[in-house]
């Protein structure tokens, strides 16, 4: 092998490199993600009560990656709960939707 042809090798080594380099750079390039840890519901929800908690997460996520301000209002499943008594549905909904919004364990019981 001669000098030139070492360099010949050399030189599209590097031109190779650097035509990669910007594609390596990009690869793997995302927009951040939100990622939502939330408690599990309190171990005194009863079934029902569970079930709206775990529907209120669903619900406050999908607003999260909405980009949407916290309304529990503007779900259909809080105001006209899928399983009754309603209103322990609403209290594990809402314990659930604020858990996730604020990012820690859900609000202490009535009368804590």
């Amino acid at each position: 092998m001669t000098t030139g042809t070492i360099l010949r090798f050399a030189f599209s080594g590097i031109t190779f490199a650097a035509l990669l380099a910007p594609v390596a750079l990009v690869t793997g390039c995302s927009h951040p993600q939100p990622v939502v840890v939330v408690a599990p519901p309190p171990p005194e929800f009863g079934p029902v009560a569970q079930q709206g908690y775990h529907d209120g997460v669903e619900a406050a996520r999908r607003d999260i990656r909405a980009g949407l301000a916290p309304d529990i209002q503007r779900h259909p499943r809080f105001r006209n709960p899928p399983v009754g008594p309603p209103e322990e549905y609403r209290r594990g909904f809402r314990a659930g939707y604020d858990a996730t919004f604020r990012g820690g364990p859900p609000p202490p019981p009535p009368g804590y």
